[in-house]
């Protein structure tokens, strides 16, 4: 993606952040055609020293997995917390508006899951992530039905190859930030989580916090 050098975060936590709180993520391979073929889709992001390996499924129906087995290269997108900016944040009238947002790029290489004890592991990690209660009843369903299920999916360990993470937060233009702060504060969820996100980077002046200095 274009990635302008202030809108460049190298810091691996911030990637890591945005994926545990935004799983839902776009999976990009190439199908037969050549033509792009896009999954949407909830990942989990595991760690296995210095190597960070993203896991999911799809339905067997979904012909993603084939594209996968015959083409390994894809790429895995997360879009975290966006939302529009008024030029009222400056100054100055001389101004256009923009749109913030957070996102991770992945490369990634592909391997299919067809085990059935492994990809009852990689759901349990899912489940983990999203509803750790319902391990018990997935348990409790039965090994034919769990069987039926797990037929019924692919899984796959998607290796990161290589990592982007741009937060287009408006660094460039500190003139900008108290007000900016202020707006998304007073925003939808998203941009109450922008706000959040530049306090985590320090890009809250001091008088967005204390009006009267």
């Amino acid at each position: 993606m274009y990635l302008p050098p202030q809108f460049h975060s190298h810091d691996p936590a911030h990637a890591r952040a945005l994926m545990r709180e935004h799983p839902l993520a776009s999976l990009v391979s190439t199908d037969d055609e050549g033509f792009p073929f896009v999954t949407h889709l909830p990942l989990h992001a595991q760690e296995r020293g210095d190597t960070l390996v993203l896991l999911g499924h799809c339905a067997r129906p979904n012909p993603h997995w084939r594209y996968l087995q015959a083409r390994r290269k894809a790429l895995v997108t997360f879009m975290g917390p966006q939302a529009y900016l008024s030029p009222s944040v400056y100054p100055d009238l001389a101004r256009v508006p923009t749109w913030n947002y957070l996102a991770v790029h992945c490369r990634v290489q592909a391997r299919l899951i067809e085990e059935p004890a492994a990809k009852d592991a990689l759901l349990k990690q899912l489940i983990g992530d999203h509803e750790p209660p319902y391990a018990a009843q997935w348990r409790g369903l039965g090994e034919a039905f769990a069987h039926k299920m797990l037929a019924g999916i692919v899984a796959f360990e998607l290796e990161v190859v290589e990592l982007q993470c741009k937060l287009k937060l408006n660094q460039h233009r500190r003139e900008s930030h108290a007000a900016m702060y202020a707006q998304y504060r007073q925003g939808d969820p998203d941009a109450q989580a922008l706000a959040q996100w530049m306090e985590r980077l320090g890009m809250v002046p001091e008088s967005a916090n204390n009006p009267e200095v």
